[in-house]
């Protein structure tokens, strides 16, 4: 997971709305000589607003990992992470363990507070969950870093709570990559704010009758004891659940359509490959999940683009596949991808809901001699029940962090991620990102 943020993130970096934050950071507040920006290694920022911008690199392109219940849980924490760890005085730089603890901390958070909603467990409709979740991830993960006491680590939780929460109507905007770097900026203020003794209502997370506390976001959330540190039955939820993988930039809903599409892409052209002639098709039935802000029949943006069930079926329907450069200007006007988008009707089976672990996409294309051609995805290659391959991660990563970095600098942050484990202190991976 931190290879793979590592990888989006920096890939990320080159984007534009990346770009407008980083301006935003860099002419609005003063440098300060602290914490690595991804992908520029002459600049520095303070730690706050280093996590802020390395979080909206992390989803600028909806490239980063995904959970269940639905959230992407490594940007929100590992850019708070690495700002805090520039932070820290190189006497007291944590080591590989210990920054794999707090991270892993980070995540567990997140997945405890969405298991405690019926809500939660669907693709999201009221807030984006990143910037709930996501923010009290980060503050768990920058307290325990930053060995705060148990009570301060409380404290830290409910003022994050105070300083969580984004609507989904910016979903396929440029404003959501910032619901990320909010979600590890505010969580790492709030721990700060917490180590100097900023005090708030330590029960927010629990029931409160007569007054919402997390609920305000989940209004079904029922809270349970959790195991304490020392009992010898707590296990990471990650030790249960792997996370899912994209292996191209879009919504995670997007993988299934894809991958359904790119099997009648096969039946029509042949294993050899080619491209499908629009003019051999009637129509194109998509069954797929309700939900409404993934469903955009004609895009008009590149993150609109990214969150469309219809030009992920289209553009695997034309080329086999849904790749990074499927988003670009050029491929998103070609003229033969509008007149696939003009065939498509779309469809939902009471039986596929709007859910990550239960969904499933299926591609019904009738051509114009009649013949009907089918393709179902139920589990793409990279959801956490059919996971990428080591080997897979490695050459994402590559492919990611080598349009930013020169390839001796990917190799070296590559091995520090893969040794963290046994590294005395971060700093030789922090140094890969100066």
């Amino acid at each position: 997971m931190v290879l793979d943020s590592l990888g989006v993130g920096l890939l990320g970096s080159t984007t534009q709305v990346f770009q407008l934050a980083l301006q935003h950071c860099q002419h609005m507040y003063a440098l300060d000589d602290i914490s690595a920006v991804y992908g520029r290694s002459q600049t520095r920022l303070s730690p706050t607003l280093a996590a802020f911008v390395n979080g909206v690199a992390a989803h600028s392109m909806d490239f980063d990992d995904t959970w269940h219940p639905a959230t992407h849980p490594s940007g929100a924490v590992l850019p708070a992470l690495l700002a805090v760890s520039d932070m820290l005085p190189s006497y007291s730089k944590p080591s590989g363990l210990d920054f794999l603890l707090a991270f892993n901390v980070g995540i567990e958070v997140q997945g405890r507070l969405m298991r405690f909603s019926n809500e939660a467990q669907n693709i999201p409709k009221r807030f984006h969950p990143p910037s709930v979740v996501g923010t009290l991830g980060s503050a768990a993960a920058c307290a325990r870093l930053l060995s705060l006491e148990r009570t301060q680590c409380c404290h830290a939780l409910a003022i994050a709570a105070s300083l969580a929460g984004a609507p989904m109507a910016n979903a396929a905007t440029q404003t959501k990559p910032l619901h990320l770097g909010n979600a590890a900026r505010l969580g790492l203020e709030a721990a700060l704010l917490a180590s100097r003794g900023l005090e708030a209502n330590a029960q927010v997370l629990d029931a409160l009758p007569g007054v919402a506390g997390f609920s305000a976001f989940y209004e079904d959330y029922v809270p349970q004891p959790l195991h304490p540190p020392e009992d010898r039955d707590l296990c990471f939820l990650l030790e249960n659940q792997d996370v899912a993988f994209k292996s191209f930039p879009a919504h995670l809903g997007m993988h299934w359509v894809a991958e359904a599409a790119g099997s009648v892409h096969e039946l029509l052209v042949g294993p050899q490959g080619g491209s499908l002639s629009p003019p051999v098709v009637k129509e194109i039935l998509l069954s797929v999940p309700p939900s409404k802000y993934i469903n955009r029949p004609f895009p008009t943006s590149e993150h609109q683009a990214r969150h469309s069930f219809q030009f992920s079926a289209c553009s695997a329907l034309l080329d086999g596949e849904v790749t990074s450069s499927s988003f670009s200007p050029a491929a998103r006007r070609r003229p033969e991808l509008h007149t696939l988008l003009s065939l498509v009707r779309v469809e939902h089976a009471p039986d596929n809901p709007a859910n990550f672990d239960r969904m499933y996409a299926e591609v019904h294309v009738t051509l114009v001699d009649g013949t009907v051609l089918q393709g179902r995805c139920d589990t793409f290659y990279g959801h956490w029940r059919h996971p990428l391959c080591a080997d897979a991660l490695r050459r994402k990563f590559r492919a990611n962090a080598g349009a930013v970095l020169p390839e001796e600098q990917v190799e070296e942050l590559l091995q520090a991620v893969e040794g963290l484990e046994q590294l005395e202190n971060c700093t030789s991976l922090l140094s890969c990102l100066h």
